[in-house]
């Protein structure tokens, strides 16, 4: 599956099935860049059962907000609509699958 950019108006309908991870990220923002090519690595491994959204900050301050994102990157996993975990700063992939394999 293909990482899926999410605005303010399409945040809800991303997120509302099954197991999603949603990265907030800034175009300036050094570790958002670092995560990047692993956010792409895990989606080539685990694109079948984990959905991954990316959401720029600047653009959509109303999802942001109401997540209360306070630094980036910030990944919040969903299931099912629901927020049930969080991982804030770069991190390699390892520490985010064995976060993510919580909840696929």
């Amino acid at each position: 599956m293909a990482i899926v950019n999410a605005t303010d108006q399409s945040f809800t309908q991303e997120v509302e099935q099954g197991a999603v991870l949603v990265d907030f990220w800034a175009p300036w923002c050094g570790p958002c860049k670092m995560i990047a090519p692993v956010l792409e690595k895990i989606d080539e491994e685990i694109g079948d059962k984990l959905k991954i959204v990316k959401v720029n900050v600047d653009e959509n301050p109303e999802s942001s907000g109401r997540f209360g994102i306070m630094s980036i990157p910030t990944l919040l996993v969903f299931k099912d609509g629901q927020p049930v975990d969080k991982i804030v700063g770069f991190q390699p992939k390892e520490a985010l699958m064995a976060t993510i394999g919580k909840h696929i």
